[in-house]
């Protein structure tokens, strides 16, 4: 991974030569202030996703790593909207899990 040899301050700081045919001293000024804007603004993004990518893999260590029982258990979360219909299948497995041989016994009657 390449490193950052530049920091705002040095961009900031940096001073150029004079020639008697160079560029306008303002609008380089000028540019390099958005420069160092932009570049500011890119290192504080860089460092919040670093945070937030540490925190992430902190909380993925912390959390208990669960199998599910079967393949095609629902998992129910905050965000999740469940339907009847799903709240209907997990009654039938649990059902079954529950009173699995007596189920059992009656459909065959």
């Amino acid at each position: 991974m390449a490193s950052i040899i530049f920091s705002a301050k040095d961009i900031f700081e940096q001073d150029f030569g004079r020639e008697v045919r160079g560029y306008s001293k303002a609008e380089v000024d000028e540019f390099l202030d958005d420069v160092i804007k932009d570049y500011e603004t890119y290192a504080a993004l860089v460092k919040s996703l670093r945070q937030e990518i540490a925190d992430l893999k902190d909380e993925l260590s912390r959390k208990p790593q669960s199998v599910p029982t079967q393949p095609d258990s629902i998992e129910v979360t905050a965000s999740t909207s469940m339907t009847n219909f799903d709240i209907l299948k997990r009654l039938n497995r649990l059902e079954k899990e529950v009173f699995g041989k007596q189920i059992l016994d009656n459909e065959d009657v």
